[in-house]
């Protein structure tokens, strides 16, 4: 037997099962308004993974074409993330669309930060589906150009910080600095943050805007 009304609840946790069918409008199939609770689950599951892809493949085109450069600002890093919790990706989501090693980093990154900000996912659990997903070890440039400091009247000059982390570290808090810098953006005293996948870069990439 199919056991898709358990596999529904298992990926769409947040789904009120007491309820009628979530409208698919992203889907144009008309035949999803006559679904019933008492047939065509294995139907409806199918139809709802592919709305999900749809939505993730969407957020996965705008990093990429904002990254081409093979780095990311972090406005459009949190813009990605933000498009994330509005097409509302479960954990198993990101886990199909965005923990797999044919996804850049960037995107594995942004997939990490939205599993433990946005959805409270346990790190523990992040952690074991980095793994599983064959991507823990990968690796990010993280730099953020920050405001000198005062010191007796006087500003000193300007900070630049740069750091290599790997997404194991980030989701285990190791790199708690740089996960506080991605997640704040740039505010205060920290005037421009950059992501990059090109671990060889060290300095600031030019990133010329998209039309």
């Amino acid at each position: 037997m199919w056991p898709s009304r358990s596999l529904h609840s298992f990926r769409w946790p947040s789904f009120d099962l007491s309820k009628p069918f979530p409208p698919l409008s992203d889907s144009n199939d008309q035949d999803m308004e006559t679904f019933s609770y008492d047939n065509a689950w294995r139907s409806f599951y199918i139809k709802w993974h592919k709305v999900m892809a749809g939505r993730a493949t969407t957020v996965v085109k705008f990093v990429n074409q904002c990254s081409q450069y093979e780095s990311l600002e972090v406005a459009n890093y949190l813009r990605a993330i933000g498009d994330l919790c509005s097409v509302e990706l479960g954990f198993k989501d990101v886990q199909l669309f965005l923990f797999t090693t044919k996804q850049n980093v960037l995107l594995n990154l942004i997939g990490l930060h939205y599993c433990l900000f946005s959805l409270g996912i346990p790190a523990e659990d992040v952690t074991k589906a980095l793994s599983n997903g064959q991507i823990l070890q990968r690796q990010v440039c993280v730099r953020w150009w920050k405001l000198g400091r005062w010191f007796h009247g006087f500003r000193l000059r300007d900070e630049t910080h740069f750091r290599r982390v790997s997404l194991g570290e980030l989701a285990t808090a190791k790199e708690e600095e740089v996960m506080g810098v991605l997640h704040r953006g740039a505010i205060h005293e920290v005037l421009r943050v950059q992501i990059s996948s090109n671990l060889a870069t060290t300095t600031w990439v030019r990133i010329h805007s998209q039309g």
